[in-house]
Order: structure tokens, then sequence, then C-alpha cells
């Protein structure tokens, strides 16, 4: 088999190479517009069977000739590109899976079901950990319970040692960050469609020692598809982002003052918006090398043969010093280079654009990422076992 994926940044490294490491018999094209950052992604991971190449993703007929006889791609590039990659993906007859990023582009991804469909493929969008994982992982919890009642998803990338204002460092983009701390979140409430505004309902979270108490609260994006597939089936459902306590309340006063506003700036003679300025900040002030962890948890509760019980899959996950991968970049890329894998492989049977939890077997993704030392727990509190 033959993948081919779009992005030589650290996502699109790290699935590149779970691919090539999985599984040495296929070839793996890592392609990027910088024919360079292609040839140094490569020759790090020192794999026979990766090969860099030089792309566009804008030059439409570039991505088509290295689509050319692909089993299944990766778009791991900005989002802004992702409906062009997944026309041309569906043109080319080549499944696609890509890390997503912006509600509006999947809505748009979703618009051409049909043309997928009628290729014979599947276009996975907003794959990885969140949305991607903690979505597969509520869908498969549901299969527990003859009815769900509600369902809590809590999910953050964080400093393994915090400092302070923010307790925080940069483990993805500063515009998806902002992008979540801004945007209204989605939700379903006593089965009824909402939104809520971000850094909203605020509320303690408990991890296992060294970690302990932590804060979670709304954010948006972290549901994808599931208020539209779950509406009427779950009571309640929500998704909140993980932080160190404090956390929320200093971030939600900088948002206040306008940090994150479209207001015009004027500095040294150029005009920029105080969003621009900030994200550069971000970008400096956050961004201070410490090592990282991943923190999961989703909440299932329900009821099966008239009993009401609880599900919980939890994880923990933490910088690789072996191999210098990073949590979020192991809880992202290869969660996203075993569904470009079961897409390959046919193992994801349905056809059409579909998100990770409206396709992806959950028990399989479990077993893949724990063969990854991705290792996934669960308990339960109930009287039906």
């Amino acid at each position: 088999m033959t993948y081919v994926v779009f992005g030589a940044g650290m996502m699109g490294s790290a699935a590149a190479r779970d691919l090539a490491v999985h599984h040495p018999g296929d070839r793996v094209v890592i392609a990027d517009i910088d024919p360079a950052l292609a040839q140094r992604a490569a020759a790090a991971m020192a794999l026979p069977n990766v090969f860099p190449l030089r792309v566009d993703v804008n030059d439409r007929a570039r991505v088509m000739e290295a689509l050319e006889g692909a089993s299944a791609a990766i778009g791991a590039v900005s989002y802004t590109v992702n409906l062009a990659l997944t026309r041309a993906a569906i043109a080319a007859g080549v499944p696609l899976c890509d890390l997503g990023g912006n509600n509006d582009v999947v809505e748009q991804q979703l618009a051409l079901d049909a043309e997928a469909r009628a290729r014979g493929i599947a276009v996975v969008p907003n794959c990885g950990l969140a949305p991607g994982l903690i979505n597969i992982l509520a869908v498969e919890g549901m299969r527990a319970f003859d009815s769900v009642e509600t369902i809590r998803l809590r999910v953050g990338g964080l400093p393994q040692h915090p400092r302070p204002p923010l307790n925080y460092q940069i483990v993805f983009s500063v515009e998806g960050l902002i992008n979540e701390y801004v945007e209204r979140a989605e939700v379903i409430r006593d089965g009824v469609p909402a939104s809520v505004e971000a850094l909203s309902g605020l509320e303690e979270i408990v991890f296992p020692p060294p970690f302990g108490a932590l804060e979670a609260f709304n954010t948006s994006g972290g549901l994808s598809r599931l208020p539209q597939m779950l509406l009427g089936k779950v009571r309640d459902l929500d998704y909140k982002t993980i932080r160190y306590k404090g956390h929320c309340e200093k971030f939600r006063t900088l948002l206040d003052l306008g940090f994150a506003s479209g207001e015009p700036l004027v500095a040294g003679g150029s005009v920029r918006t105080n969003r621009e300025f900030f994200t550069e900040l971000l970008r400096k002030k956050l961004d201070y090398g410490d090592t990282d962890v991943v923190l999961a948890r989703a909440t299932i509760t329900g009821t099966r043969g008239g009993a009401a019980g609880t599900l919980v899959y939890e994880l923990v996950d933490r910088f690789d010093e072996a191999s210098g991968v990073s949590a979020m970049m192991r809880t992202t890329a290869y969660p996203t280079a075993v569904i470009a894998r079961m897409l390959a492989a046919r193992e994801i049977t349905a056809t059409g654009v579909l998100t990770p939890e409206m396709c992806v077997p959950g028990d399989a993704m479990i077993r893949e990422l724990a063969r990854r030392a991705i290792h996934i727990t669960t308990r339960t509190t109930e009287s039906w076992s």
C-alpha cells in the first residue's frame, strides 16, 4: 500500500512515522510545499519506506499527481485547504482523512458526501484527539447501554511543569486555541440543542497524582458532529477543555479586555488587529519547551436492562522520552494514522464524507492505540455487569 501525508510539520511527520513503523512493507510519501522540510522529516525517521515529495496543496494538478496510485491520504495542513484536498481525493478516488480545525470547513466537506459515495470512497475530516478520538470513545461507550442519559467529554493538553501566569504551554496551533476560547460551543441540554459561551461552565475535575484537582470549561469544536448525530438519543451532551486551576479566569480577563478582538491597532507604522498581536504574543510567551501530558475522560451514563450505570474511558499520555514525540502528537497523529490504515484496508466500510464518530470502530481503535503504548482505561459503576 501507498500513503500520502500532506504536511511535513509535527503532526504530519508523526503520522507518517507511525504508518512507516507499523507497516514496514508499505510506502509512505511525506509531501510539503517546502522540499527541505519534507526531506528533513524523512531523513529524521531514517526509515527505508519513507519518501519526501514537494507538493503545493494549492496546486490541484500537483496534488492529483501525488495521489495517483495511493491507497489513502492524510491532510495534516491548514484547515483552509481541507476542502480542496477533499475535492481532489474524491476526483482521484483515494480515501482521505484530515485533522479538521474549523467547523465551517467540515460542513462544506460534508456537503460532498454524495460525490464521495459515488466514487466509492470515504473522506473522514476532524480526526485527531478532540475532535476525533474522544468522539469515537463516546459512540463506542454508548454500545454498553440500552439508553443513554448523559455524555461528558473532557480533554486537555498540558505542560508537565506549568508556569504562571497562565500555567499553559502551546501544544498546537495558537489560532486554533483562540478559536476554541472565543467561539460558542454546541451542546445538548435536556434533549434540546443549544449553544453556550466559551470559557463558561467552569468545574473541578480530578485526575490521579501528580495532577490532582484541575479545572474544565466549555470550549468550541470538540464535539464535532455529535450534537447532530445524537439529538434525540441523549439527554445531555457537552465537551470541556481541561486546564490547571486559575487558567480560565485569567484568559477570560484578557478576552474581556479585547486582546482577541478584530479592532485595528497601529504600531510602528503598521496596522494589525488586536488578535494578530495577541496571537504573536502567545506564540512567543507560551512556548517554553516543557514536556507535555494529555488528559482525557469520556463519561457516559445510561441504563441497561432497567438498571442505571456509568462507563468511564480515561487516558493519561505523556511525552515519549525515547522518541522525542510529544503526547499531543501521539494522541493526535497516531489515531489519524490508524484511521488512514483502516481506510486503505477498507476496514472502514462506509463511504461518503463522515466524521470519525460516524464510521471508525472504537474497539479496533483502542486496540491499535494500545500497540502504541497509548492506553485507554475503562471503569464502570453499575448493577448490570
